[in-house]
């Protein structure tokens, strides 16, 4: 079969591409900016890549065209797909109907964390023997690669919020029908096409509706959100997770009746039910052993399973790592195995991601586009460094959701751990980042043009710095322009 491929080079369907290649289907497909390093993965896969969405590219009159989200009315190649009668699919629907129907989906959502999540839950399952097919929206540096069709019952796969494509406005999780589902958490975010967070919930409530009555949901302890999505209606066990400082004391919090779902493990409704908060009364628990979370105990139902010990710091990615031990165990991977495996993880591209050091100055990349997932990154990096290192944030509010300003009231305390803060404003910025990011002060430097803005940073930068990068895009590759600017400035005072 000849599937044509519209949006190619993103991470999702880029690895729809992979796998549909691996299945033995001829593949070709369209991007408006044909780019590494899709690009190049998709070249050595034998996948042929046309530059721009032109009606023409329809008369290779492939068997079924896959329509990647970004895809609009009035585009040439959507209106001539229209016109033609081609068979079309979105690019969720093409993967459950070729190929999650036949296995054991492992599922991650949540606003943040997923990919981290899925790469980590991938890797057990893989360090398990269990060679799993997944798809995952980044690289894990276990595989070197986004997707994989792998040969075992089982699928590890991250399951986005964002809507599936112009004609199926639905969440893509929608068409993934897991067995195990982890939701790490859920907050508004996607306002292009959410109008609040209750729209996000109901999508929720729509993949809990689709997990069978043997399957698992894992979730945070006292998550008063995805409590009361769950209330909505659920029909499967939802084992909990916390993580726990070091010598911790429970606290616990209440939840009114109604926002009680049925079934265990939960109360009956009309009962007060009473739990802990990050404390004992959670199914799963970790407990931080060391503050940057390089460390952690691992517990379930109270009882210890071991130690990790990881390359990976923050108290998120402890959160992340235990939602994946979790979800492993539901499978029949025992969890002590699972703690051995976690030394050996890599860490994921774009998560953290040590880009180079030179002259004493290091340079990070992170994917963090969200005040929660901003603090939580900056916060992890100040544990890892310590409180001496100064850590210095450089940002691009580039999501949609950022360049509305949504989150323009929240940004600042987001990023009140930052020693020193950057922030790029592009041309369609619809706020005033100045005026927004105010009670910064004297840290506080915002820059329309991107030369300017290495020139300021190198100027700024000292031995012993961290240079915190965060983008949901390439940021016009600033990472190694501020490399190569640090560069330049040690050749010249040598």
């Amino acid at each position: 079969m000849h599937l044509h491929i519209l949006g190619i080079c993103g991470t999702f369907m880029g690895g729809i591409a992979l796998l549909a290649r691996q299945l033995g289907h001829q593949v070709t497909g369209s991007d408006a900016n044909v780019y590494p390093p899709m690009s190049t993965q998709l070249t050595a896969a034998g996948i042929a890549l046309t530059d721009g969405y032109a009606a023409e590219q329809l008369q290779l009159r492939p068997d079924v065209v896959v329509v990647g989200n970004t895809m609009k009315r009035g585009v040439p190649v959507i209106e001539a797909l229209l016109d033609s009668g081609l068979r079309y699919v979105s690019g969720p629907q093409w993967l459950a109907e070729n190929l999650l129907h036949q296995r054991h989906v492992l599922a991650v959502a949540g606003t943040h964390g997923k990919t981290t999540t899925a790469s980590v839950l991938a890797w057990l399952l893989e360090s398990a023997g269990l060679q799993p097919g997944f798809l995952i929206g980044g690289v894990p540096r276990n595989f070197g690669h986004s997707a994989q069709l792998g040969s075992a019952p089982y699928f590890v796969v991250e399951a986005d919020e964002y809507d599936t494509a112009f004609f199926d406005k639905r969440s893509k999780f929608i068409h993934y029908r897991p067995r195990t589902l982890i939701i790490n958490n859920i907050e508004f975010d996607h306002a292009d096409i959410f109008d609040d967070l209750g729209a996000i919930q109901r999508q929720f409530h729509h993949l809990i509706r689709t997990v069978p009555g043997n399957g698992c949901i894992l979730h945070p302890c006292g998550d008063a959100v995805i409590a009361a999505t769950l209330a909505q209606g659920c029909w499967t066990p939802t084992p909990t997770l916390a993580v726990l400082e070091k010598n911790h004391a429970s606290a616990e919090i209440s939840a009114s009746p109604e926002e009680i779902p049925p079934g265990p493990p939960f109360a009956k409704r009309g009962e007060e039910l009473t739990f802990a908060k990050g404390g004992a009364g959670s199914d799963w628990s970790a407990e931080l052993l060391q503050p940057d979370g390089s460390q952690f105990a691992v517990y379930h139902a109270d009882q210890p399973c071991g130690v990790v010990n990881w390359s990976l710091c923050g108290r998120h990615n402890v959160a992340n790592g235990l939602a994946a031990i979790a979800a492993a165990a539901h499978i029949g991977i025992a969890p002590a195995q699972a703690i051995t495996a976690l030394a050996q993880f890599r860490g994921v591209a774009r998560r953290l991601e040590l880009r180079g050091e030179v002259g004493g100055v290091r340079v990070y990349d992170d994917f963090a586009h969200h005040p929660t997932a901003i603090a939580t990154t900056l916060d992890g990096l100040r544990q890892s460094v310590g409180a001496t290192a100064r850590v210095i944030a450089i940002l691009e509010p580039r999501s949609n959701t950022m360049r509305l300003g949504v989150h323009a009231d929240s940004l600042a305390g987001a990023l009140q751990t930052a020693d020193l803060v950057y922030i790029f404003t592009p041309p369609d910025l619809g706020w005033d980042a100045a005026a927004a990011l105010a009670p910064l002060g004297s840290r506080l430097t915002v820059a329309s043009d991107i030369a300017q803005l290495v020139a300021q940073i190198t100027a700024a930068a000292q031995p012993g710095d961290q240079l915190l990068v965060m983008s949901n895009g390439g940021f016009q590759n600033i990472h190694q322009r501020l490399l190569t600017a640090l560069a330049e400035r040690v050749t010249v005072n040598v």
